[in-house]
């Protein structure tokens, strides 16, 4: 029997993104209350993006192994594991470590299994639709992995808020969310045994081992090596993208602190609601909306303005720094407004990566899981809490405003000359 798309894209592209919103979104939080300083928080946050970086390397390799199907369906089965081993960690450490190393240990294993789905994922949907049906699957897949962004990293940090009121043990709230999760995440991979249809044309496996995809790979870095303005494209990307690099998980840090350390001194459920939540939606309608205005006008003509609306969400947090919300209505407002900013212009970085990779990740929803973009954005997420601290959030994200104009002026001498290249 032929199944409709319908029946299979929303539900993979939504599966795909609790393990990643907990890597991405939820980690921080983990760590943080497990008793981790903020600068360790966000160096380890900042390392569970390795995998992501790492993942052009091993695209070739999942090609040749072909069987996309039945690598979504054993991946999932691994996922399914590793999330019931996160919740163990919170009540037992691994090996006699410490249970923020044991925590990352674990992480950094469902990272690993996360990047290589999101791969399976993504060649098993181009193997299954046509061009004309990747493009209109696009929105729906958003949609879908948005929805359970907002399911995993707003609800879930809500719900062991509450837990932690009932059991008044953190380690145990966190373990009763993430067995809640493995439960969640199994019900897709239970459906996914049945819901994906095999490719009419039986995947053919191809010879060659890690060693041959590495290699199929730096041929690759080699080729963008010798386009030309391929290093002012990297070095723009990186300042372009550096005040939401610093930003990404200072901005958790600085509601999670406590007023005596210059924070706000939020809960986890009104962090989970104001950015898990409020943020996330904001995010999405951004980040459609500018893909639905790259449809009708050519990034040529609107980059600047998605460029600049990239660099005002930190103008937004430095404003709470003088006039913290008076309200939890307020901060979803203010939250709303910086992560909509975010949202909208991120869509300019695929200008930069269709420029220095072609249309490689055309089908890839969210940007930062981009090998390149994840490379250029990890050093600053990973200092960004040492900053924080050493700095104090005011003058932090007194910086963190700053970098942007720099950025913009480095874009406007450098790339705006070659803006007709692609």
């Amino acid at each position: 029997m032929k199944h409709s798309p319908w029946h299979w894209v929303p539900s993979l592209f939504a599966a795909e993104e609790i393990p990643a919103s907990i890597v991405t979104y939820v980690a921080v939080l983990m760590f943080l209350q497990t008793d981790t300083t903020p600068a360790m928080a966000t160096c380890y946050c900042g390392f569970l993006f390795i995998p992501w970086v790492l993942k052009s390397f091993l695209r070739s390799h999942v090609r040749r192994i072909g069987l996309f199907r039945r690598q979504i369906q054993w991946l999932e089965l691994c996922i399914v594991g590793v999330l019931m081993g996160l919740a163990f960690v919170f009540l037992r450490r691994i090996l006699s470590l410490t249970l923020p190393l044991s925590l990352f240990l674990v992480l950094f294993v469902l990272s690993l299994l996360t990047a290589w789905h999101e791969l399976a994922a993504r060649m098993y949907y181009e193997r299954m639709l046509r061009s004309r049906e990747q493009r209109f699957y696009n929105t729906p897949k958003i949609l879908a992995s948005q929805s359970a962004v907002v399911l995993t990293y707003g609800m879930l940090i809500m719900l062991v808020g509450a837990l932690q009121v009932i059991f008044r043990r953190i380690p145990r709230s966190w373990n009763e969310g993430c067995y809640l999760v493995a439960g969640v995440f199994l019900l897709f991979t239970l459906y996914h045994l049945f819901a994906l249809r095999r490719p009419s044309v039986r995947d053919a496996r191809q010879l060659g081992s890690p060693i041959d995809a590495v290699r199929d790979e730096i041929r690759v870095i080699d080729r963008i090596r010798h386009k030309a303005h391929w290093f002012p494209y990297v070095v723009g990307l990186t300042l372009l993208l550096l005040p939401q690099s610093l930003m990404f998980y200072s901005r958790v840090l600085f509601l999670y602190m406590s007023k005596a350390e210059g924070g706000m001194g939020c809960t986890i459920q009104e962090i989970g609601f104001a950015q898990g939540t409020i943020g996330v939606i904001a995010f999405s309608i951004g980040l459609l909306l500018g893909r639905q205005l790259l449809h009708w006008i050519d990034i040529r003509r609107v980059f600047w303005w998605l460029a600049v609306a990239l660099g005002l969400s930190p103008i937004v947090y430095l404003m709470m720094t003088f006039e913290p919300p008076s309200s939890l209505m307020v901060l979803s407002a203010a939250t709303f407004q910086a992560q909509f900013f975010f949202g909208f212009g991120l869509n300019v970085v695929r200008y930069f990566v269709r420029y220095i990779s072609g249309e490689r990740y055309r089908n890839t929803i969210n940007v930062l899981y981009i090998p390149l973009v994840a490379t250029v954005m990890l050093p600053a997420m990973a200092a960004s809490g040492w900053l924080a601290t050493l700095l104090g959030f005011r003058l932090f994200f007194l910086l963190d405003v700053l970098t942007a104009p720099i950025a913009w002026l480095y874009l406007y001498l450098k790339i705006r000359p070659t803006l007709t290249l692609i």
